[in-house]
C-alpha cells in the first residue's frame, strides 16, 4: 500500500509516539521519570502514580479533603439561604437597581450600605425578609418586594390572585409595570442562589475530593480542560443520594459520562451524577431530598471508581463547594 521507505517512516513515527505516550501518560513512565529525577537531583513533572487510577488531575490545584474531625459542612437553613442569595444578588446590581431594597432597609432602620457588606449583608437581608414575611408569606413574592418595592409587588400579587394563579416569579414579573426588568432578573438570581445554598451532599460529607472544580490537565485526554464538577473518591457501589427535591431529566449512558443522572430542582438549578454503576430512577420521576438514586461506579471516560458531582445555575456549571459553608455567615443579631 505504501512505498517501503514511506512505510518505514510511518513505523518509526508510530514507535516514537508510543514511547512518548508511555513516558508521559503511564504509571511506568512516571516511575522512570521520578527515579531519574531522584538520581539526578532534579525535580520531576510526573503525576503521582495514583493519579492514573483515581482521576486526580495533577494540575497543582489543591483539592479540599474532608476528614472526620473537620467541622461539618452543612447547607444553610431556608432563611439563611434566602438571605445570602439576596445579599449576593444585590451586590451584582447597579446603584439605581438597588434603590427599592435600600429604601426598604432605611424604612426598617437598617443601614442600606449594610446590605452590601461582606460581614453584615446576609444578616441585613434576613431582616428585610423577616419584616416582609407577614405581608408576603411566599419567598417569590417577598423577593419581588425586596427588588421592586412593596407597592409594585403587592399590586402584582393581587393581579395574579385575581386571575386564579400561583404567585410564582414568572407570573409576578408579567404583572409588574414596565421598567422592573432588572428587579425581576435579580429576584430570579437570588432564588437560584438560595436554592443552591440549600442543597445537601450526594455522598458522606467526609468523602475526599480527588479533583476539584476548575481547569486541569485531563487525566485521560492529556489536554487542559475545564473540569465542570468535583470528583468524589468513593468505592464502586456506594449509595448516591439526590441533594434536593426535583425531577429526573436524564437517566442514560454515554461514552464520556458513563451512567449519568441529571436532576432539575427548579429555579434554574440542576445537578448531575456521573460514572455510576447503576441508576435507580427513571426520566420524569419525582425524587425527594436524600432519596437513593444511584450507585457509584467507574463507567464512561473514567480512570477509577468515583462520583463526578456537578452543579449548574442557569445551565452554567459552578463550583459546588462555593455553596457548602462550614459555618453560617447569616448572623441572628441585628445588623448595625
Amino acid at each position: 500500500m505504501f512505498p517501503r521507505h514511506a512505510r518505514g517512516l510511518l513505523d518509526f513515527s508510530l514507535a516514537v509516539l508510543c514511547l512518548w505516550t508511555a513516558w508521559h501518560h503511564t504509571p511506568v513512565g512516571a516511575l522512570v521519570r521520578r527515579s531519574a529525577a531522584w538520581a539526578l537531583g532534579s525535580r520531576s513533572t510526573a503525576r503521582p502514580l495514583l493519579a492514573y487510577y483515581d482521576g486526580v488531575s495533577g494540575s497543582g490545584v489543591s483539592a479540599p479533603t474532608l476528614t472526620p474531625d473537620a467541622p461539618p459542612l452543612r447547607p444553610f437553613t431556608g432563611g439563611e439561604a434566602l438571605a445570602y442569595g439576596t445579599h449576593l444578588a444585590l451586590r451584582g446590581l447597579s446603584p439605581s437597581a438597588r434603590a427599592p431594597a435600600f429604601k426598604l432597609a432605611a424604612e426598617l432602620g437598617i443601614p442600606p450600605e449594610a446590605l452590601l457588606d461582606d460581614a453584615r449583608g446576609p444578616a441585613a437581608a434576613r431582616r428585610l425578609h423577616e419584616a416582609l414575611a407577614e405581608a408576603f408569606p411566599l419567598e417569590e413574592s417577598r423577593l419581588t418586594a425586596v427588588f421592586a418595592g412593596r407597592v409594585p409587588a403587592r399590586y402584582a400579587v393581587e393581579r395574579v390572585a385575581a386571575e386564579g394563579g400561583t404567585p410564582d416569579l414568572e407570573r409576578l414579573a408579567r404583572q409588574l409595570p414596565p421598567g422592573f426588568e432588572d428587579a425581576t432578573m435579580a429576584a430570579a438570581q437570588a432564588l437560584a442562589l438560595s436554592t443552591a445554598f440549600g442543597l445537601a451532599w450526594p455522598v458522606p460529607e467526609t468523602t475526599p475530593v480527588t479533583s476539584p472544580f476548575g481547569y486541569r490537565l485531563h487525566p485521560v485526554l492529556g489536554t487542559r480542560k475545564l473540569h465542570t464538577g468535583v470528583d468524589l473518591s468513593v468505592r464502586e457501589g456506594t449509595e448516591v443520594h439526590v441533594v434536593a427535591d426535583g425531577t429526573v431529566r436524564r437517566a442514560s449512558e454515554d461514552g464520556v459520562n458513563g451512567r449519568v443522572l441529571i436532576v432539575d430542582h427548579g429555579r434554574g438549578v440542576t445537578t448531575a451524577y456521573c460514572h455510576n454503576s447503576e441508576l435507580l430512577v427513571r426520566p420524569g420521576q419525582r425524587v425527594t431530598r436524600g432519596e437513593l438514586i444511584a450507585r457509584s461506579g467507574n463507567t464512561g471516560r473514567s480512570t477509577g471508581p468515583h462520583l463526578h458531582y456537578q452543579l449548574a445555575l442557569s445551565a452554567q456549571p459552578v463550583d459546588p463547594f462555593r455553596f457548602r459553608p462550614r459555618t453560617s455567615p447569616v448572623a441572628d443579631e441585628t445588623a448595625r
